[in-house]
């Protein structure tokens, strides 16, 4: 019972015999409880610590255990005011974590904020998009998957509804896919733009020009996306984005040739890349478009050219000023 004021078993034994046997000497003491006298000697050196022990008036070099209602009393005192130290410093620990954690979430909030899987990602776009009151803007490279579209359309209805100007751009390679073309063709018939151009910034989406939530790996989406509203972030991807607006294509149109060279967009930009040394693969990512769609069109500028090579066809191309 006296373990749990911070007394070992054998002191507290030795305690208990002094208390009933006040004659008791080391020796004695060391019978009744079973122990040595060097243990007994121990166990008087913690009682002491306590001040459960005190010198003997009557028996000069021996020591006398202090009544418990005023020994025990005081230790029960002393281990209360330890504890109250001990809460007092937990508390303010406490306060110092919760003050941390709050210092963090506001952090993030102006900051920046992760955002893991698909359901995460699309919970945070229609809060974006419920909170949008003058306009949403949209990059999405490379190939758009069915249920994205699906959960961006209610979002986006409720947006056009309400008045807010949707842009949104496309890669020119998504004209080819019927569901994109679908869901682009219905998001004009509600008053949104559409726009595509060969290789578009990396995929973003920008509400009011104040909050954007872009992905933490570019090369795949759906491994989360990361929020932010700082402004020094937001105004580069602002200028990313009206720069690929202002050379994209509308959605409806044809495609120009460059009158100069007869070439598309995608058929610049795919010389363009090609010539910086990416592979067939690596171009078609960029321009969402399969390797063998890649080797087709350069076969085309091969003919127009009259280049038997590539090696050759990139001469005469830099030689005409294409590059």
């Amino acid at each position: 019972m006296l373990e749990a004021l911070g007394l070992t078993a054998g002191a507290a034994a030795a305690y208990q015999a002094m208390l009933d046997h006040p004659a008791y000497g080391v020796d004695e003491i060391a019978a009744h409880c079973g122990l040595t006298a060097g243990q007994v000697h121990g166990h008087l050196d913690e009682l002491a610590r306590l001040a459960l022990v005190r010198a003997s008036a009557e028996r000069p070099g021996q020591l006398r255990a202090v009544s418990p209602d005023i020994g025990l009393a005081d230790v029960l005192t002393r281990q209360e005011a330890e504890l109250a130290s001990r809460q007092a410093k937990l508390a303010a620990s406490r306060a110092a974590v919760t003050r941390m954690v709050a210092d963090r979430a506001e952090h993030r909030t102006a900051h920046g904020e992760r955002f893991l899987g698909m359901d995460a990602i699309h919970a945070r776009l229609e809060r974006m998009g419920r909170s949008a009151t003058t306009e949403a803007l949209g990059s999405q490279p490379g190939a758009q998957r069915p249920d994205d579209l699906a959960a961006s359309r209610v979002t986006d209805a409720e947006a056009l509804s309400r008045g807010v100007a949707i842009r949104t751009l496309y890669q020119d390679s998504t004209r080819n896919q019927p569901h994109v073309a679908t869901y682009a063709h219905w998001l004009l018939s509600q008053g949104g733009e559409v726009r595509t151009t060969a290789a578009t910034p990396s995929r973003m989406v920008i509400i009011d020009r104040s909050q954007a939530l872009v992905p933490i790996d570019p090369a795949d989406n759906r491994k989360g996306a990361l929020y932010v509203t700082e402004p020094g972030i937001l105004a580069a991807l602002l200028d990313l984005f009206d720069q690929a607006w202002h050379t994209a294509v509308p959605l409806g149109a044809t495609q120009p040739e460059d009158p100069r060279t007869g070439l598309t967009g995608t058929e610049r930009e795919l010389l363009r890349l090609l010539g910086s040394g990416l592979t067939d693969d690596a171009v078609g990512q960029r321009l969402g478009i399969s390797s063998r769609t890649v080797g087709r069109h350069m076969s085309s500028i091969m003919e127009r050219l009259g280049a038997s090579s590539r090696f050759e066809a990139g001469i005469k191309a830099a030689h005409r000023g294409w590059l």
